[in-house]
């Protein structure tokens, strides 16, 4: 068969790629003499101040102007007039728009001059008067009814402007540019200008739009992701986007002296690894994860954390090459975390993290554990925890939590605390540098951060991807068995559990316990309770609380945190050590002459078995019994009545109940 003859358009796409190979190379060459010139104007400025002193002038002129004078507002409009038509311009293209939204701009501007705040921020805040008259006008019939004629005339414009500019490019090459940045909406055009044109701060563009600087920086990410979108289409290569915003601002200079002096440096297309991540999430490589995040530590591995104590744990602690902790050990520099609390600081948390440095990622959302690690997907039973067998921590923690860890561990916490609470938090954190520590976390209030693409199962196409989750992970949930003897009484009990967050919402966790013939606890339904033979509350608590100190996978961290922290929460110190083989951990919890001790199941990210002691003498034992199959209908999983109760309830103990259950004095 022969073969087809290319198109017009792969032609004339393959002309470009030649075409344009001399012309980027001769606008880099440009650009690098430019960024020299500016460097040395800088330093003379530097030593003579002229630059300080305009900007003080600026701001006194915007002061006199507020406070009426009429000779300062004059000139202040004069002086925005033309800084905001060549704003304007970028965004439209269309000189009959930008010469109404100017004009609408600085009416506006005029009216409200008084109420300007902070005079030094003056050109944020005007910018943004402009971009919302230009939102307002697209939502118009009139930019329908006119757009034909205004069409007309931008052509007839930019033909006039690109004057002494058309040798170095053709006209079709242009005018592909200027039409990818119109296919662009008008926030990202806006952030792209302010950005790569005018110089401005993330900070700075932020108060002009009218959000904070995270939320800025991630829509720079994905206006430039739009615009090298627009371009591939068009045959250009992934690295042509610096190349086509200094042609597109060449294009739109307000005339040649300008558009020779332009430039736009590559440092402004930085928007540090937060924001990139953010970006990432929507590529084929928007799972995120740690290095061999929850990877089972092989050897044995303890660390002992003491009240008495504030030194480090014991030179004999071995550190493995499995989870690196990305802030308890210098060797783990340049990782991000993304932390989300739909329900709140104290409820279920998302976790996605990355580290720069590796391309190993992990995502653990509201339904699943991932991994991704040389090109395959993992899904796990368990989430991740740190190979140094710290304890994990989250910038939401209290100052209490922060300092009684750091106390008892021996480990700076270095994650600054996050400020906001409420549902639907996000806050990211970042470790720059190994010496630099976490910088100050990013945080937002978002209730649809898990529909967002950053919290997605986000992977390359042809990632293989591998579950490892038994029956009753994939399922989401399970029934659970309790058998026990504590002090000569008979434990018995059921429960559910659920793995997910999803899964929560569906199959929510409850647990009905019987503690010999004298005594109940019942969690779910609404409330916790404890009771006695004939069913009448002796006390009552919130919801959850006997499982303080228990498995609750579905909060969103390993077990061995999850038992770590609720001991921290009450104050109890606690030794861990992972046993040989890795698959299991031992977890002793320390409270005055009482402990327990945890067997931990690392891979299947479940308690099975509490041994408790008071005085160094074991006084029982509980376990813990999982069910794979579900296909039963036995009244021992019937699921508890929903209650409203008429009486406050009591603040929980947390996992201190088990505590009083060793020493017999649950009741009291």
């Amino acid at each position: 068969m022969r073969p087809e003859k290319p198109t017009v358009l792969a032609e004339k796409v393959l002309h470009y790629q030649e075409v344009l190979a001399p012309i980027f190379k001769m606008i880099a060459m440009e650009n690098t003499t430019k960024l020299s010139m500016d460097r040395q104007a800088r330093e003379e400025a530097t030593q003579s101040g002229p630059a300080d002193w305009q900007a003080r002038a600026q701001v006194e002129l915007v002061e006199r102007a507020r406070q009426g004078d009429k000779a300062s507002l004059e000139k202040l409009a004069a002086m925005a007039r033309e800084r905001l038509r060549v704003y304007v311009y970028r965004l439209t293209q269309k000189d009959d728009l930008t010469q109404e939204i100017v004009q609408e701009s600085l009416l506006e501007m005029c009216k409200i001059l008084g109420k300007l705040q902070k005079t030094d921020r003056f050109w944020p805040w005007l910018y943004g008067i402009a971009t919302n008259k230009l939102h307002r006008h697209y939502r118009t019939e009139k930019a329908m009814r006119h757009a034909a004629a205004a069409e007309e005339r931008r052509r007839q414009n930019i033909r006039e402007r690109e004057e002494g500019f058309e040798g170095l490019i053709s006209e079709e090459l242009k005018q592909i540019v200027s039409n990818a940045m119109q296919k662009l909406r008008t926030r990202h055009k806006a952030v792209l200008v302010m950005r790569c044109y005018d110089g401005m701060s993330y900070g700075e563009i932020a108060e002009s739009m009218g959000c904070n600087e995270f939320s800025t920086r991630m829509l720079f990410v994905r206006a430039k992701r739009a615009l090298q979108k627009e371009l591939l289409r068009k045959g250009f290569g992934r690295g042509s986007l610096l190349a086509a915003l200094i042609v597109f601002g060449k294009m739109t200079a307000p005339s040649k002296a300008a558009a020779a002096q332009l430039t736009v440096p590559a440092a402004a297309l930085k928007v540090g690894l937060g924001a990139s991540v953010a970006g990432l999430a929507t590529s084929a490589t928007g799972i995120v994860s740690l290095a061999a995040a929850g990877a089972l530590t092989v050897g044995t591995v303890v660390t002992t954390s003491n009240l008495r104590s504030t030194q480090p744990p014991s030179s004999s602690v071995s550190i493995t090459s499995g989870a690196a902790s990305p802030y308890a050990t210098s060797s783990t520099a340049h990782q991000q975390f993304w932390y989300y609390f739909p329900n709140g600081p104290q409820g279920a948390l998302m976790l996605r993290a990355q580290s720069r440095t590796s391309p190993n990622r992990v995502l653990q959302n509201d339904r699943a554990n991932y991994t991704f690690e040389n090109g395959t997907v993992h899904i796990n039973n368990y989430r991740m925890w740190l190979d140094d067998l710290s304890v994990f921590k989250l910038p939401t923690d209290s100052t209490e939590m922060r300092g009684f860890l750091a106390q008892v561990e021996g480990i700076r916490n270095d994650i600054p605390p996050a400020p906001g609470s409420g549902k639907g938090l996000l806050t990211v954190v970042e470790r720059q540098t190994e010496t630099a520590g976490a910088s100050r976390p990013w945080t937002i209030r978002n209730p649809n951060v898990l529909d967002a693409d950053y919290f997605q199962s986000d992977w390359p196409s042809g990632a293989q991807i591998v579950d490892h989750r038994d029956a009753m992970h994939q399922r989401g949930w399970t029934w659970f068995r309790v058998r026990g003897n504590v002090r000569d009484r008979t434990i018995t009990g059921t429960g559910r559990i659920p793995f997910t967050y999803a899964a929560a919402r569906q199959h929510n966790a409850w647990m009905k316990l019987r503690i010999g013939d004298a005594m109940f606890i019942l969690d779910g339904g609404g409330s916790a309770s404890l009771q006695d033979a004939q069913g009448t509350a002796l006390a009552q608590y919130p919801q959850g609380s006997f499982f303080k100190g228990l498995s609750q996978p579905w909060m969103g961290l390993h077990t061995i945190d999850s038992v770590r922290r609720d001991a921290a929460e009450r104050r109890a110190g606690f030794e861990t050590q992972v046993l040989s083989g890795g698959g299991q951990a031992r977890v002793t919890v320390l409270s005055g002459k009482t402990r327990l001790v945890y067997l931990i199941d690392l891979e299947a990210d479940l308690v099975r078995q509490i041994d408790l002691w008071t005085n160094d003498a074991p006084v029982g034992t509980l376990e813990f019994e999982y069910l794979q199959d579900v296909n039963i209908r036995l009244n021992e999983f019937a699921d508890p009545p929903v209650r409203s109760e008429r009486t406050a309830p009591r603040n929980s103990s947390g996992m201190l109940w088990l505590v009083r259950l060793a020493e017999g004095n649950l009741g009291g």
